[in-house]
């Protein structure tokens, strides 16, 4: 789950897994696997970032440290 921002500056929680496709026109669009858009105040790359982050916390969490 990532924490993002609607243009109204609202924030709300997106489960990224449901991400289908990530553009900016000029505002970051995110299309998810249901078809819904939603329009965020970050940019495309933060959206990225973001999502990076969360996979590696979720991989991290589930690696054997020896």
């Amino acid at each position: 789950m990532i924490r993002l921002r609607k243009l109204n500056g609202k924030e709300f929680i997106l489960n990224c897994e449901l991400i289908e496709s990530v553009e900016n026109n000029p505002d970051t669009t995110i299309t998810l696997t249901s078809g819904k858009k939603i329009v965020v105040l970050e940019g495309d790359s933060e959206v990225i970032e973001k999502i990076i982050e969360y996979k590696r916390n979720i991989y991290n969490r589930f690696t054997v440290k020896q």
